[in-house]
């Protein structure tokens, strides 16, 4: 009996490569789910490290150093362009385009280049343990999307603390993931909140995730350019600026999307700034 268990499963280990390759189904859902896999198991990893100094910041730099490396397993590369502006240790919000769960990978990949950063998450993510309980222990900042005035209310004091301890805030003011090669229109929460701390805007751009279509089940090898814009300041800004600025910073993502996408289209070659 044991050998025909051992048969068994070595032929189906034999037939992995066949399927990888003929069924782009298995494919799809054997990267996601070493991707999801591997990013569970080292949540279990570090909840009792990041325990001994809870809601810190500086635990998400050791969490990237843990994750990024699934890259390799996904194929998936990233180039980092303009990544010298995220280097300086000064308060900031950061805001991207939202397009899969792969963002949260991507910005693994350059955590250690911009040092203290907590990002806002929707709150069901808290409840996907073991990682939800990780990421709240390494500072992530959850909000109810539903309860407009409790989120707003959040992120205010997410941004409180970041410019009381001189760190970064990542925001995705789209709200939701779409991988549809544009910027959606954006909620106005995270704008609210760098004019009232006068905070300056960061804008980050992932390019299209060209290589991932959810609703046919493909998932090929790919690249993703990440392009750091230029810092927009929002000193003497008032509330009655909010829309502008948002419309503003749309705007200048919405033209370097379209200009990523033509490079990644156009057989996307890599340059020096490849993070891996």
């Amino acid at each position: 009996m044991t050998l025909y268990v051992e048969m068994f499963v070595f032929g189906a280990l034999l037939g992995l490569p066949f399927l990888y390759e003929t069924r782009p189904a298995f494919g799809y859902c054997l990267k996601f789910f070493l991707y999801s896999a591997v990013v569970m198991i080292n949540s279990v990893i570090l909840i009792p490290v990041f325990c001994f100094r809870a809601k810190s910041v500086k635990n998400l730099i050791l969490a990237s150093y843990f994750c990024r490396w699934i890259t390799h397993m996904i194929g998936v590369k990233w180039e980092l362009r303009n990544g010298e502006r995220l280097v300086p240790q000064k308060s900031c919000i950061i805001v991207s385009n939202h397009q899969s769960t792969l963002d949260i990978l991507g910005i693994f990949q350059i955590w250690p280049t911009m040092g203290k950063c907590s990002v806002i998450a929707k709150k069901a993510v808290f409840w996907v343990w073991p990682f939800g309980l990780a990421a709240w222990l390494a500072g992530l900042t959850f909000i109810n999307k539903n309860k407009a005035n409790e989120a707003k209310a959040r992120i205010n004091e997410a941004v409180e603390k970041v410019a009381r301890e001189n760190t970064k805030l990542w925001i995705f003011p789209e709200g939701t993931r779409r991988n549809t090669g544009e910027i959606h229109p954006f909620k106005k929460g995270a704008f609210h909140a760098a004019i009232t701390a006068q905070l300056p805007v960061m804008p980050v751009v992932f390019s299209t995730y060209y290589f991932l279509d959810s609703p046919n089940k493909r998932f090929d090898q790919g690249t993703v350019i990440i392009e750091v814009l230029e810092p927009i300041s929002t000193k003497g800004l008032s509330p009655d600026d909010v829309d502008d600025l948002a419309e503003k910073v749309r705007h200048k993502m919405s033209e370097a999307l379209k200009r990523l996408n033509q490079e990644t289209k156009s057989h996307f070659q890599p340059s020096d700034n490849l993070l891996i």
